[in-house]
C-alpha cells in the first residue's frame, strides 16, 4: 500500500511563502509574498490532518471543500484541486491573497488547537489558482444553451462579478452597470498593489468579457440610466453597488484642509499604480509624501492606509484606535505586517479634535477599557486628563462605511431598507421588496468581507436561475 500523503503535521513545520524584507517591500505596491513552488506547496498541503469534520470549510463562508483539494495538491493532482476550489469560489486567487484566513479558515484549522501550527491554506489556494492560469486551465464561461432573459447587475465588485459569472455559464444575457471607469470596484480601487496586484483582477474581467458578460462603465444609476430603465429592459436586476459613503468624524477642526477620506486616499493611489493622472494627488492633497501621517480607525481599510503611507514616503506614520490589539477589527495578520514596516499603533486613543488648518495635529483622548457592550467587546471608557497633542500633516479617516440613500437616489420609495439604509433582502436568495429586484453584498450586509459578497452573489445567481426558470415554465390548463 502507497504511504498516506497527509497528515504530516507532526513532522512538518508550517512553512509560509518568504516575505519581501520590510524595507525592500516597503518601496512599491508590489505583493509582498513569493508565490510556493510546487514542492512546497505539495509539502505544506500534506499537514492536513484530513478532519472528519473540517473546521476550515465551515467557519469559510463558501464553504470551499478545502480538506479535498489539500489532498490532491499533496499528490500533484492540481488541475483537479483547481476544478475543485472554483467549484465553490469564483475567484479563489483572489481570496487566497485577501481574506483574512487566521479568522475564518486557518483560524479554525484543528492542527492549529493542537500546537502543531495551522495549514497554509490561503497560500495554497493562491498557488493552485496560479497555476492555472499559468496552464490555461481557467477558461471564458461557454454556456451549453443561450437563453433570451437578461439580467442587470449594478456594481462590478465581488458580488456582482460572481453573480454575473454564474448567470452567464448559465446562459443568461448579462450587463454589468458600475460608475466607474473599471470593473472591479473595491478589489480594483480600495485594496492596494502589495495585497492584491491589479493584473490579477484585470484578467478577471477580461475573462467575464469573453465569457459573453457586457460592462456599461462609467454609467451612474439614476443620472446616466433610470433605475425603472433596468427593470423594464431586463429580466431581473441584482443590486451589488457596495457601500461607499464613508463615516464622517466630529469634533473641533474636523473640517480642516488635510483631512481625508480613506476611500479618496486608496483610489487615488490606486489610479497612480494605473498610470492615471491623478491631480488631488500630484498636488499632495492625497498624497503622504514627506508628511507625518495619522490614520483614525483599527480595521482593514485603516491596515491598508497606513501601508499606503509607508510607500509613498511619509515621515511617520500613526495609527489611532480607540480599543487594543486584541479588540481590534482588523486582521491581526496585517497589523504585524504594518509593524513590520514601521507604523506605530496608538491603542485606546480617540481623536478629540484638530488644530491647524492646514491640519497640523490631533487632540488625542487616551482611553481604558471598561464592561462589555451589548455586542460583548469591552467598551472603551475616557481617562480623566489623559490628553495629548499628536503632531500630523494628513489624517486620514479610516471609519467605515455606510449605504447611499439608494431609494432616494433612484426614485425607488418602495425599495424597502432597514434603519441603517442597507437594503432589506431575503436571506440567500437576495429577493428584495420589489418584484424581479435582488441584492447582494455589503449593500445588504453593511461593510463586510470580499468572500461573503462572493458567497452572496453566487447564492443569488442560484436564486434568480430558479425564478426565471419558474417563469418562463408554462401554466398548465386546469
Amino acid at each position: 500500500m502507497a504511504d498516506n500523503p497527509m497528515l504530516k503535521f507532526t513532522t512538518v513545520q508550517r512553512d509560509m511563502p518568504q516575505k519581501r524584507a520590510p524595507d525592500l517591500r516597503g518601496r512599491d505596491f508590489r505583493e509582498i509574498y513569493a508565490e510556493y513552488a510546487g514542492d512546497k506547496a505539495r509539502e505544506q498541503s500534506s499537514r492536513c490532518s484530513q478532519c472528519g469534520v473540517p473546521y476550515c470549510q465551515s467557519h469559510c463562508p463558501l464553504h470551499n471543500n478545502i480538506p479535498d483539494w489539500l489532498r490532491l495538491t499533496a499528490e500533484g493532482r492540481l488541475r483537479e484541486a483547481y476544478e475543485l476550489s472554483q467549484a465553490t469560489n469564483t475567484f479563489p486567487e483572489i481570496c487566497g491573497r485577501i481574506c483574512p484566513q487566521d479568522r475564518l479558515c486557518e483560524g479554525n484549522c484543528v492542527i492549529e488547537t493542537a500546537g502543531h501550527g495551522t495549514v497554509t491554506i490561503g497560500a495554497v489556494e493562491k498557488y493552485i489558482t496560479d497555476t492555472a492560469w499559468e496552464e490555461g486551465w481557467v477558461t471564458p464561461a461557454k454556456p451549453t444553451q443561450e437563453r433570451a432573459q437578461s439580467a442587470a447587475i449594478i456594481g462590478a465588485g465581488p458580488g456582482g462579478l460572481a453573480a454575473a459569472d454564474v448567470l452567464r455559464r448559465a446562459g443568461i444575457q448579462v450587463t454589468v452597470y458600475d460608475r466607474y471607469d473599471r470593473g472591479g470596484g473595491l478589489l480594483t480601487y480600495g485594496i492596494p498593489g502589495f495585497k492584491l496586484e491589479k493584473d490579477v483582477v484585470m484578467r478577471r474581467m477580461q475573462q467575464l468579457e469573453e465569457g459573453g458578460v457586457t460592462f456599461r462603465l462609467n454609467c451612474t444609476i439614476g443620472q446616466d440610466v433610470s433605475f425603472a430603465d433596468l427593470r423594464r429592459d431586463h429580466d431581473a436586476v441584482i443590486i451589488a453597488t457596495g457601500v461607499y459613503k464613508s463615516r464622517d468624524l466630529a469634533g473641533p477642526g474636523s473640517g480642516a484642509k488635510g483631512i481625508v477620506r480613506a476611500i479618496d486616499y486608496l483610489t487615488a493611489s490606486n489610479r497612480r499604480s494605473f498610470g492615471d493622472d491623478v491631480p488631488d494627488f500630484d498636488s499632495g492633497e492625497l498624497n503622504a509624501s514627506g508628511k507625518r501621517v495619522v490614520v483614525i480607525g483599527g480595521g482593514d481599510t485603516a491596515m491598508d492606509c497606513v501601508r499606503t503611507a509607508i510607500r509613498q514616503g511619509a515621515t511617520s506614520v500613526k495609527c489611532l484606535y480607540r480599543r487594543d490589539r486584541a479588540n481590534m477589527p482588523g486582521s491581526l495578520r496585517e497589523v504585524a505586517n504594518a509593524e513590520e514596516e514601521g507604523v506605530i499603533f496608538d491603542w485606546l486613543s480617540l481623536p478629540k479634535g484638530f488644530g491647524g488648518d492646514p491640519v497640523s495635529s490631533v487632540r488625542v483622548q487616551q482611553m481604558r477599557l471598561g464592561a462589555a457592550d451589548v455586542t460583548g467587546r469591552r467598551a472603551p471608557e475616557e481617562i480623566d486628563g489623559a490628553v495629548h497633542d499628536e503632531p500630523a500633516d494628513l489624517v486620514i479617516k479610516a471609519l467605515g462605511f455606510e449605504a447611499e440613500a439608494l431609494p432616494t437616489l433612484w426614485d425607488q420609495p418602495e425599495l424597502e431598507v432597514t434603519r441603517w439604509g442597507t437594503i432589506k433582502a431575503e436571506f440567500t436568495t437576495g429577493r428584495t421588496s420589489l418584484p424581479g429586484v435582488y441584492a447582494v453584498g455589503d449593500i445588504v450586509r453593511g461593510a463586510s468581507l470580499v468572500v461573503w459578497a462572493i458567497r452572496d452573489g453566487r447564492d443569488c445567481a442560484a436564486a434568480l436561475l430558479d425564478d426565471l426558470t419558474t417563469a418562463a415554465q408554462p401554466v398548465a390548463a386546469e
